[in-house]
């Protein structure tokens, strides 16, 4: 099951004012397991950036002044997240800025039956208590010292553990005795990042001396029988 994890950053607090989408972050998620698989992309709004908007994620008019605009990285993103369910803390705020700019383009707009809407989940879950990302990660002890403002993608990557902890705890899904599916994922462009196999495998748990000492105490207390542990 593949599902991705999606936050937005934007000028302002509502479309219909003019505001405009200027960051998107996703993370890839593979039976409820994160993958290496992420799209994350700046966006010049072709607008001036309100102060408050500004002091929330830090994105000026002059960082964004060279980025491509929404139709230019509409297509990768779209072929990005597919037809997977999206994972959005506040759905509707971010759905309404994708879907505002996709009608500009005159495209199909994302139905918000796509979305699993994460803080939806969380005022169920806890009843009274604060609900925002920032309130969810200290409740489960996920760490927000790498996020020093606001930005789509870390914000995803946090999102992805709290919502793994709100269905359950992380890896709910985890089956060892299926063998691994294949992960068809789409393909890339020069605003995206993309993480594919491991460039370089895992260290052994255990050095060769630390494994011939095991066998070798095994050998000494079984005898023989010890020698089909190995």
């Amino acid at each position: 099951m593949r599902e991705i994890v999606l936050d937005t950053e934007t000028t302002g607090l509502d479309p219909r004012n003019g505001d405009r989408v200027v960051e998107i972050g996703c993370v890839e998620l593979i039976n409820h397991v994160p993958t290496e698989n992420e799209f994350h992309v700046y966006i010049n709004p072709e607008r001036d950036m309100p102060t408050a908007a500004f002091e929330v994620h830090g994105l000026s008019e002059e960082f964004l002044a060279d980025k491509p605009v929404f139709a230019d990285i509409a297509d990768g993103f779209l072929d990005f997240i597919a037809e997977s369910p999206l994972v959005i803390h506040n759905a509707t705020f971010d759905m309404g800025f994708l879907n505002a700019e996709l009608k500009l383009l005159n495209r199909p707009i994302l139905p918000a039956d796509r979305a699993i809407d994460t803080l939806t989940m969380a005022r169920k879950k806890f009843p009274g208590s604060p609900s925002s990302l920032d309130a969810l990660c200290r409740r489960y002890d996920v760490d927000l010292t790498v996020r020093d403002k606001h930005g789509a993608l870390i914000d995803s990557i946090l999102l992805a553990r709290v919502y793994l902890e709100l269905i359950g705890g992380a890896q709910p899904n985890l089956d060892l005795t299926n063998e691994p599916q294949a992960i068809t994922t789409a393909q890339t462009t020069t605003h995206v990042t993309h993480h594919g196999k491991r460039q370089r495998p895992l260290p052994p748990a255990l050095s060769k001396e630390e494994l011939e000492a095991h066998f070798k105490f095994l050998e000494d207390e079984l005898g023989a029988g010890a020698k089909w542990l190995q």
